[in-house]
């Protein structure tokens, strides 16, 4: 165990010394430093300015749970160590709720956390302690900047928002109105607080809850200038209709959207299916580009199971 333990620290040191200089370099403070990259330590370890988030995977370790939290409690305290982060700034996700985590970190999913942190100078709350996920999707850092670079005075959709993470950089850029879409009112005054904390007007830019998959049959034809669609893989929420499944799905979808854009209007399409298959013969699309590796971001390079396309009409 000592030797795992050894292994998992060095791989640690070693890719955080790596990543924090270039971290710094671009002035980037979230970033994910760790990910799956030895079995034995299945987490995904990522930096909220002076915090660390972890998510451990769900993975059959064979261990009795005592002997698991004391394993994680280890970790945790080499994890603290390596990163220069303090045991109170940390916080842990298991993928599977834990009723009676006990030990030094049992407060973590106890406390609710959320902080504001910056991302090419705009602000997001992100949550460190209550969702699966923290709110800020970090592997689309250069895709929102490319968004933000090419929507001055346009008119934006975004479905399946999120938190609202695209629509606050097409606000940025200066877009004449950004539609957010989303099924999750959770999510959908997220998204309208992430606008308001940068100062843009949530009455010039609408909000809709909404199932993706019925809005889309409520769109009024050539009307949108760029649309951005990440869509979950599978979705059956007991909200939806419909059951969503995006390999079987998206060329639909997509000619949904394509048919709302205006001509030479683009579409930001991607999805995290790994084996995603684009059915570029079924989409009305003039062009369709796979930016996968280019919207690939330094803290992503080892690891990136997302697909992520630019499709013109």
């Amino acid at each position: 165990m000592e030797s795992k333990l050894q292994m998992f620290e060095n791989r640690l040191t070693k890719v955080f010394r790596h990543i924090v200089k270039l971290a710094r370099r671009q002035h980037i403070t979230c970033y994910r430093v760790y990910d799956d990259d030895i079995p034995e330590f299945p987490f995904s370890i990522e930096m909220y300015e002076d915090h660390v988030y972890i998510a451990e995977y769900n993975r059959r370790h064979g261990m009795e749970e005592d002997a698991h939290e004391a394993w994680l409690d280890t970790c945790l305290e080499l994890i603290s160590k390596v990163l220069h982060v303090a045991p109170e700034n940390i916080w842990v996700k298991q993928r599977q709720r834990k009723e009676n985590r006990k030990g030094q970190y049992e407060k973590l999913s106890l406390e609710s956390h959320e902080m504001t942190v910056l991302e090419a100078g705009l602000k997001f709350k992100v949550n460190l302690s209550d969702y699966l996920d923290t709110g800020l999707f970090l592997d689309h850092r250069i895709t929102r900047s490319m968004v933000r670079e090419e929507v001055k005075d346009k008119k934006v959709l975004n479905l399946f928002c999120y938190t609202g993470s695209f629509s606050v950089y097409a606000a940025a850029g200066g877009a004449a109105e950004v539609t957010s879409v989303d099924l999750s009112k959770t999510y959908l005054a997220w998204a309208e607080e992430n606008m308001r904390l940068n100062g843009f007007d949530t009455t010039r830019h609408p909000f809709v809850h909404a199932d993706v998959l019925q809005y889309l049959d409520t769109l009024k034809l050539n009307t949108y200038d760029l649309v951005i669609m990440d869509p979950p893989t599978f979705s059956n929420s007991k909200r939806m209709k419909d059951f969503l499944d995006i390999q079987r799905d998206h060329a639909e979808l997509l000619n949904k959207v394509l048919l709302a854009t205006k001509k030479d209007g683009v579409v930001y399409f991607s999805n995290n299916y790994r084996r995603f298959i684009l059915e570029e013969e079924k989409i009305n699309a003039t062009s369709i580009k796979d930016i996968t590796n280019q919207t690939l971001p330094f803290d992503f390079q080892q690891k990136m199971i997302r697909k992520c396309y630019r499709l013109t009409k």
